[in-house]
């Protein structure tokens, strides 16, 4: 048995009690990052074999935790923040997990997708979602077919690159798009940001100390 298992994104409140209870039952534990794991682990008094498995992991990781599975043991997979497999590497997990017969089953939660949407302000029927930007190679064309959408597009993006990726929406021309910005989300700090790009850069520019964390942007 293979637990998709969302983890809270900031508050680690917000584990959910089913969440809490498979953690506490399987025999191990697949994560992003151990020691982040374990920090969750910790505050609920759970111990278990933690095992890593991110997007750098060689092939040979994804065989032990699959041969796992064959024999019968139970293992859970979580990422550091948020639903595994949402700009993260947990589905080629799940793919050789139905690969080998062996069931899969999601334990929903908190993710930073779902958060910034509840709180947005405007139609969210119908969005598109595109993860990470490129880092060098295809970050413009990226930029370019988000403006072209005529559906909101929601997309992550880090402290390092956050900036230089609004700056270039605004010389793609990008002004007159509506941007609702989540920093921090569920943590002390948590802010939500709303304006065009010139509004957002100019508090960043204001207020230089919050240039901190992790981001989750909407544009319409």
């Amino acid at each position: 048995m293979l637990y998709i298992i969302a983890t809270p994104i900031g508050n680690l409140k917000d584990i959910t009690l089913r969440a809490l209870e498979i953690l506490k039952s399987v025999d191990l534990i697949a994560c992003e990052d151990t020691r982040v794991t374990a920090k969750l682990l910790n505050e609920y008094k759970i111990k278990k074999p933690l095992i890593s498995y991110h997007q750098h992991s060689k092939v040979g990781k994804l065989d032990k935790i699959v041969e796992k599975l064959k024999i019968g043991k139970k293992v859970a997979l979580v990422t550091d923040a948020g639903t595994p497999g949402i700009s993260d590497p947990g589905n080629i997990l799940v793919a050789e997990a139905i690969k080998n017969e062996i069931e899969v089953i999601a334990i929903p939660g908190v993710s930073a997708l779902a958060t910034i949407v509840s709180v947005a302000g405007i139609d969210m029927q119908r969005f598109i979602f595109l993860g990470f930007p490129p880092h060098k190679k295809g970050r413009q064309t990226f930029f370019e077919n988000i403006l072209k959408s005529k559906m909101p597009v929601i997309y992550y993006d880090s402290v390092h690159r956050v900036l230089k990726n609004l700056k270039l929406l605004q010389e793609l021309g990008g002004n007159d798009k509506q941007i609702i910005m989540g920093r921090e989300l569920t943590k002390m700090y948590e802010e939500i940001i709303r304006g065009n790009t010139e509004d957002i850069l100019k508090y960043f520019a204001d207020n230089t100390d919050k240039m901190k964390g992790e981001f989750v942007v909407i544009l319409k």
